[in-house]
């Protein structure tokens, strides 16, 4: 990965798992590095269904809600790749 823009990490190892389970860059980083202060990061989190179960309407009122631009043009697999890379 070391052309990919990233966010600064500082615990590599649980950002991979957390992008390779679906989450947002800044999702993972701001996980791992709170894992790497010593932190624990809230339980609360990760309540939602999968993007893959959501409908493409919601998926794309989600889109809307972030101001990820082109949409309007997406399928549901464009979005759903939209909404974790944003």
């Amino acid at each position: 990965m070391p052309n990919e823009k990233r966010p600064s990490v500082k615990n590599d190892d649980v950002y991979e798992a957390l992008r390779e389970d679906g989450a947002s860059k800044e999702k993972a980083a701001r996980i791992a590095n709170a894992k790497a202060r010593g932190d624990k990061p809230s339980a609360k989190g990760g309540k939602a269904a999968p993007y893959e179960e959501w409908t493409k309407d919601e998926l794309y009122e989600r889109a809307a809600d972030i101001g990820i631009e082109g949409r309007s043009k997406m399928d549901k697999g464009e979005l759903i790749s939209a909404l974790r890379n944003q």
